[in-house]
């Protein structure tokens, strides 16, 4: 089985189209996406519509549930401008998509953790910065959860790891390569603009993991940033990097 997975896509749809036509090009038997498919200044209403119609397996992540269930004075602007976009089947859609999903009896998806969707799995927060998390802290957060391959997005970290026999990856993020956030206060930067995805390939020896970094016109996604007034977005989808304060 190869499974395409995407995450993170917050309604960059050229980031997405890229990463679509890649995936494409090397072939997998299903695509799935993690969640955060909406949220940001972009086109949350085209990208809602375009995955929509392919209909892949699918997942809500946090900010599918809070551009659902926060009143507009409660999200965040990203939120908000995403829950403003979107019509009623749109919504709908996003209701339906359930917190977690598994594949074939041994592929879970979830977005954080199998028992959060704002918290990291692989990730701790020092110093402002993500690192590995310790594998006894991975251990806690799955919960005794197991699975010959567990998917998970969030922190928009490309990474793939190994513990106790399973293999964890989080393909990182389609549409946005850095960003801060105050729950924690930390910053992510992966360092480029490109868009990210991973495909995992099962075989006799377990599970084999690729991580994708695609190149996409990046400045069109940054630009529309720049016109909906998000300067911080702007600069992350043209860099990869935060803007230093």
């Amino acid at each position: 089985m190869r499974i395409a997975l995407v995450s993170d896509i917050h309604g960059n749809l050229p980031a997405l189209e890229a990463v679509v036509s890649d995936i494409r090009r090397r072939g997998c038997d299903v695509i799935a996406n993690l969640g955060d498919c909406l949220s940001g200044p972009l086109w949350p209403l085209e990208t809602a519509q375009f995955l929509m119609a392919e209909n892949w397996p699918a997942i809500a992540g946090n900010h599918e549930r809070q551009i659902l269930q926060l009143s507009a004075a409660q999200q965040g602007a990203s939120d908000r401008f995403a829950a403003a976009a979107l019509g009623r089947a749109e919504k709908a859609w996003l209701a339906a998509l359930p917190p977690q999903l598994s594949l074939d009896n041994d592929v879970l998806l979830c977005h954080g953790t199998p028992h959060s969707d704002v918290h990291y799995l692989t990730e701790d927060i020092a110093e402002g910065k993500t690192v590995l998390a310790a594998e006894a802290t991975i251990r806690t957060r799955l919960g005794g959860v197991r699975a010959g391959l567990i998917a998970c997005g969030h922190s928009h970290i490309p990474r793939s790891l190994w513990l106790d026999g399973c293999t964890i990856v989080n393909p990182g993020s389609v549409g946005l390569q850095a960003y801060d956030d105050d729950h924690p206060p930390h910053t992510v930067e992966n360092g480029s603009p490109h868009a990210r995805y991973a495909l995992a390939e099962h075989s006799a020896g377990g599970w084999r993991i690729g991580l994708y970094s695609v190149p996409y016109p990046h400045h069109l996604a940054a630009a529309k940033a720049a016109q909906e007034n998000r300067p911080d977005w702007a600069y992350a989808l043209q860099t990869g990097f935060m803007q230093a304060a």
